[in-house]
């Protein structure tokens, strides 16, 4: 069967060291071309793929028909419109996170693939992933009873004032780049959605938030997280319910930052760990894309899944008195 061939819109560092690598890698998936004005930047990407075509123009690799899905890893505030951009030229898309800055702004784009019938997701990695769909089984099947409270952290300290993180003109901040892990993650494991943020302490510098601290209600259980682009690298999700815990940790970047592993202790006192040692979620996202897109099956994280997280994100700003700015 004939495979799909992705295009990259952007030679970030995100796309070499992971998901260029993760197409070149996935079964049914071509790394095909890459799009960037400088051959400087393009160099690493034919390093492990020589055959690479290197478009200078954005607009002309998607104007190329030797291309079917682009992968695209732009600064945030560019996720939009050249998502829109590549829909209308006939691509399916993959837009890394937070597809938008705005759960409104993603109406346009879930518009457009209903009117084009293509594929537009977002690259929302960690639902790919094996333990976070056990997670879901187990409180499913009530292995440690009705939850009661979930507990999510999130940080790394990055203080690059030229880092597009921590730029507030390409979409920077804490909450649009892992709060759509540490808010996102608890909407998937449970089905529910946030009633209300009954609490929201938001710290800014130079106009882009660097620190959250979050709690809100859901409909079964309450919900206390943080995220931070200024403290020492740490990640772990605790589901507490009232006969057992499942512990994740390492939540997000399964792989990179630890073994991923779920601990769960259930109601009769018992403790497992289960590990998920070689699994490579990147690799997972790009081929279930591709299944999608051969084999018709539902891909796992819709643009409404994706909106709903924005939109929860949107309710934390709204409920910091400092607003989004």
């Amino acid at each position: 069967m004939t495979p799909v061939r992705f295009g990259v819109l952007g030679a970030s560092k995100f796309a070499l060291e992971h998901m260029s690598r993760a197409i070149h890698e996935a079964e049914g998936a071509v790394f095909a071309a890459l799009a960037t004005s400088s051959e400087e930047k393009a160099a690493p990407f034919r390093a492990f793929n020589p055959a690479l075509r290197v478009f200078t123009d954005y607009d002309a690799m998607l104007a190329s028909d030797e291309i079917d899905a682009v992968y695209i890893p732009l600064p945030n505030h560019l996720h939009i419109a050249w998502s829109l951009k590549a829909l209308e030229a006939g691509k399916h898309v993959l837009c890394e996170k937070p597809v938008a800055m705005q759960a409104q702004d993603i109406d346009r784009l879930i518009a457009k693939r209903d009117e084009t019938g293509l594929l537009a997701a977002e690259a929302y990695m960690i639902v790919h992933h094996p333990q976070w769909q056990r997670v879901r089984e187990v409180l499913a099947a009530g292995e440690i009873g009705a939850l009661a409270r979930v507990e999510a952290a999130f940080s790394y300290d990055n203080r690059d004032a030229q880092n597009i993180r921590n730029r507030p003109e390409t979409g920077g901040g804490a909450l649009g780049d892992i709060g759509v892990y540490a808010l996102g993650c608890v909407r998937y494991a449970t089905g529910e959605e946030p009633l209300e943020i009954t609490r929201a302490a938001i710290t800014r510098e130079h106009g882009v938030d660097v620190t959250a601290d979050v709690s809100a209600r859901f409909p079964s259980f309450a919900y206390h997280g943080y995220v931070s682009m200024r403290m020492a690298p740490f990640q772990e999700v605790r589901f507490h319910g009232q006969e057992g815990v499942i512990v994740l940790k390492t939540p997000f970047n399964a792989g990179v930052a630890g073994v991923a592993a779920i601990e769960i202790r259930d109601a009769t006192g018992t403790m497992r760990v289960e590990q998920f040692p070689r699994v490579r979620q990147y690799v997972c996202q790009v081929e279930n894309f591709v299944r999608a897109l051969r084999d018709g099956v539902a891909y796992p994280w819709s643009l409404e899944d994706a909106r709903g997280t924005q939109a929860m994100i949107d309710m934390v700003f709204d409920a910091d008195q400092g607003g989004r700015v």
